[in-house]
């Protein structure tokens, strides 16, 4: 069921990147053999994200690193400043370019990590696709810099309108920088007669901008976007996340992180829906999605039902046989929000660590468990 709802996401994505599709679509069949059959081995990741820095620059209401919840900014001063060197990225890269997975820039905000840009030249050079997910403040004193570096995807937040994206983003002024910054990255595309880096918007539906969402129809418009995707918001209960603790005990690990997502969403089912609906029926020059693509029935329970279970969609998670995240302190881990660790790739080769004793552990309890019980609103399970 997984495929059927994300069909039509999946086929704007073929057509604008016909190439990438084909590559990922292989990937993942493979992947599903090795869950089906690899007895907790899986084949080398289809997509890694590097977390280059817990550090970022905004205090975004919804976030559960530095939001109204956040846990990072709980953490002391020496772990929010621990990041990689250039030099240990490098190598990562190096090692990875044997079998070129798709790599995303990540934080915090990515665009505070100093060697950001090397990073993302470095892995162009290694014939890799690179995407970086940013709030944008930075955009405008990066962007010829960023089209130079042959950057495939900008993924751009963006939650409404100035007045609104300012107040959820606590920051004035920042809806202008950031619209700004995009229009400057499409000047250099276009001064240079380059078609990338694509623009996606990305908006996090939640409890102060959901009454609006048809506002963002505009802003992609003005800022030649390719797409827009709406992202359900992530949250979980305390119940959901006390059995957590069960398998984390299991693990020897913590899903602590987890806990900037414990809060009540608030939001009104039937309102948010009639919202979707109007925004479906309109066309429009570039992609428009909502993420996870729900029913209404499906739509209720996950807002409503604390003890929801998944509608629509595969009853099990892939995604530790597909992806795989490199954290600031080197460690390789199958999740964003467990400290469950394959290894630390300043001691071994990722090659080494994918189908490690600890991976192979990790991928046979959660194939024997389907689904871990803080997961159930992650967003990587409703991808593949």
């Amino acid at each position: 069921m997984t495929l059927l709802r994300n069909f039509k996401r999946l086929f704007h994505k073929f057509l604008r990147q016909p190439g990438y599709a084909f590559g990922v679509g292989f990937k993942r069949l493979r992947a599903s053999f090795y869950y089906n059959f690899g007895n907790g081995k899986s084949s080398y990741p289809e997509a890694i994200t590097f977390f280059l820095t817990y550090k970022c620059n905004l205090r975004c209401k919804m976030c559960g690193q530095w939001g109204e919840g956040g846990v990072t900014k709980k953490q002391g001063t020496q772990h929010i400043h621990e990041e990689l060197s250039f030099k240990q990225i490098k190598s990562i890269i190096d090692d990875m370019s044997r079998f070129k997975p798709n790599i995303t820039l990540f934080g915090g905000e990515p665009l505070l990590y100093p060697h950001f840009l090397e990073a993302a030249k470095y892995i162009k050079e290694k014939r890799m696709h690179c995407l970086v997910i940013t709030n944008g403040l930075f955009l405008e004193s990066f962007a010829e810099a960023i089209v130079d570096s042959g950057l495939d995807e900008l993924n751009i937040s963006l939650d409404g309108v100035a007045k609104l994206h300012d107040e959820i983003r606590g920051m004035p002024g920042l809806f202008d920088r950031i619209m700004v910054g995009i229009k400057k990255v499409n000047y250099f595309k276009a001064l240079k007669n380059k078609k990338r880096p694509l623009i996606n918007l990305q908006c996090t539906i939640t409890k102060h901008n959901y009454k609006f969402l048809e506002q963002m129809l505009d802003v992609a418009k003005e800022a030649e976007a390719v797409s827009l995707t709406y992202h359900n918001l992530i949250f979980i209960s305390k119940e959901a996340l006390q059995r957590q603790k069960k398998l984390d005990d299991l693990l020897v690990c913590s899903s602590g992180d987890w806990e900037g997502f414990v809060f009540d969403p608030k939001i009104d089912v039937d309102l948010l829906y009639e919202k979707i609906k109007a925004i479906r029926l309109q066309k429009h020059s570039f992609s428009v999605d909502f993420y996870p693509n729900f029913s209404y029935s499906a739509l209720l329970e996950y807002y409503n039902n604390s003890d929801y279970a998944l509608k629509g969609y595969s009853s099990h998670c892939l995604s530790p046989w597909i992806a795989a995240y490199v954290f600031p302190d080197g460690e390789l881990r199958p999740c964003l929000n467990s400290s469950y660790s394959f290894g630390n790739l300043k001691e071994h080769k990722l090659m080494r660590l994918w189908n490690s004793s600890n991976a192979m552990r990790y991928r046979l309890l959660l194939k024997k468990s389907k689904i871990f019980p803080a997961c159930i609103r992650c967003t990587e399970l409703y991808r593949y």
